[in-house]
């Protein structure tokens, strides 16, 4: 029986197995040399053989050699110097810039304690940080990627002017609360709904570089801005079964805000004892002399939630107090005395402030409920309904006012109507069927909404982590290690406390 010619391609994978794949590839039946790039004449083995002894594929062969050593010599000395990376994670982790290691004093303390020896910051930056970052996102994906996640995004402007988006990955799980990262931070050269939805994309290719799962992402949470909502409903097309929620705290928040248009007398005054004692110690000195069992007056920061209410509970309950502190300073020394005089002599001040005390204190009372950690989305879904019910109950223009406010904040909110229905389905209170209302979400999905965040404070805390980092002396950071350093400040005691707990 005569011979069988074996075909081309079979011919070409063998040479391939003999010689080895890291030195010949097959592309559309032609023999290719990797070390070379070049085709190589395979129409005998004695070519082929006559290709590995020329000059060029010898020069090649060394080349190539002397990389995979350096990588092993580079490995090697990575894995011995355990104490360098553990030192460099801990100075990232506590925000100590790395620089702090060439102050004389603080070397000679730690070369005077540590038996090892102690490295250069420049030895640090080169060797170690690029590796304990990549070290970082790889224990993120390890906890992330075969869970069903929430994502939430925000966005701030820094000291240099810069667009910070910051994105925030959270496992959903059906038991317990699960574990929150900061995954990836960019600058933005705009803040739009195009930038936003390719900033989410780009997010969960880091999470998933092998192939998105988009069917793993059942949640985004993000503020209520126009050019987030309408992000949120672009990315539906591709992420069919994910909600779109805005921060319930946010909405809260904007209800407070519509409590301090109302009142603009009250507004008044806390602005202008605001800068009465605004970098004044000596009027600072009067008052702790005058009221030693008082407080100062409290400081709101407009951004921050909740914080006029505050401010304005602690007028009424010290109202007699300021007025007493703001009746002793001359009025001609500054133009905030005479405007908090002014609101002081308001004859329905003070009623005023007891109207707010009475009914909206629980405003910023919820807002900080809603932030707190390890809430199941049944507890933070009773604590909105509690909070509407209690204003739907309040009397007068202001009143209906401000709950026609909260109505029209919740209304708009469509991801957490649907969050609703999904903690009733798990409380077995919902009859109705829903499957269009909810789309694509089974009900193997839906379990894991049973501790769904309806706020994302660690966003935030992000943001101020970021902001302790950018410190006056280190705005040379440039942006892609800045970002390196807020990922491993941010994730390090997370990752160490999800190691504990698994």
């Amino acid at each position: 029986m005569p011979k069988v010619k074996s075909s081309l391609s079979c011919k070409l994978n063998n040479f391939v197995s003999e010689f080895g794949e890291e030195v010949f590839k097959v592309d559309d039946n032609v023999l290719f040399c990797q070390l070379c790039e070049c085709k190589v004449n395979s129409e005998k083995k004695f070519n082929i053989t006559q290709h590995l002894k020329t000059d060029k594929h010898i020069k090649a062969t060394k080349r190539h050699q002397n990389k995979i050593e350096k990588k092993q010599q580079f490995l090697t000395s990575y894995q011995k110097n355990s104490f360098n990376v553990d030192l460099c994670k801990a100075f990232i982790a506590a925000n100590i810039p790395l620089n702090k290691l060439s102050n004389p004093i603080f070397r000679q303390f730690l070369e005077t304690y540590m038996k090892n020896p102690i490295p250069d910051q420049t030895t640090l930056r080169k060797l170690y940080v690029d590796n304990i970052y990549n070290e970082t996102m790889e224990n993120i994906r390890s906890k992330l990627s075969s869970k069903r996640i929430w994502v939430s995004i925000d966005e701030t402007t820094d000291f240099e002017g810069r667009y910070i988006a910051n994105v925030i990955v959270g496992s959903l799980e059906a038991d317990r609360q699960g574990v929150v990262f900061l995954l990836h931070t960019e600058e933005l050269g705009k803040t739009n709904f195009s930038s936003i939805s390719q900033l989410f994309n780009k997010s969960m290719g880091i999470l998933w570089p092998n192939g998105v799962q988009h069917e793993h992402v059942l949640l985004f949470v993000s503020d209520a801005a126009p050019y987030m909502v309408k992000a949120g409903t672009a990315l539906q097309v591709f992420y069919s079964k994910m909600l779109h929620v805005t921060y319930a705290a946010h909405g809260l928040h904007r209800v407070a805000e519509q409590v301090r248009s109302h009142f603009s007398t009250v507004d008044k005054l806390i602005a202008s004892v605001k800068q009465v004692f605004k970098k004044a110690p000596s009027r600072l000195q009067l008052f702790k002399n005058e009221l030693p069992g008082v407080k100062l007056p409290q400081e709101p920061v407009i951004t921050r939630w909740g914080t006029w209410l505050n401010a304005a509970t602690y007028y009424c309950e010290n109202i007699q107090a300021v007025r007493h502190i703001i009746g002793l300073l001359d009025q001609e020394d500054a133009i905030s005395i005479q405007k908090a005089k002014k609101c002081l002599d308001n004859p329905n001040l003070e009623n005023n402030l007891a109207y707010i005390k009475s009914n909206f204190s629980i405003l910023s009372v919820t807002i900080d409920k809603l932030q707190a950690k390890n809430m199941s989305l049944a507890t933070s879904l009773n604590i909105i309904e509690n909070i509407e019910e209690t204003l739907k109950t309040l009397n007068g223009e202001h009143g209906k006012h401000i709950y026609f406010k909260l109505k029209n904040v919740l209304e708009k909110n469509s991801g957490l109507s649907k969050l609703k229905h999904i903690s009733n389905i798990l409380d077995g209170e919902e009859n109705t069927n829903i499957g269009e209302l909810l789309g694509e979400l089974t009900c193997s999905d839906i379990v894991y909404f049973k501790y769904a965040p309806i706020v994302s404070v660690d966003v935030e805390r992000s943001f101020s982590t970021y902001k302790t980092l950018l410190a006056d002396n280190r705005r040379k950071f440039k942006f892609d290690n800045l970002a390196k350093h807020l990922i491993i400040q941010c994730n390090t005691q997370d990752l160490q406390d999800s190691d504990q707990s698994d």
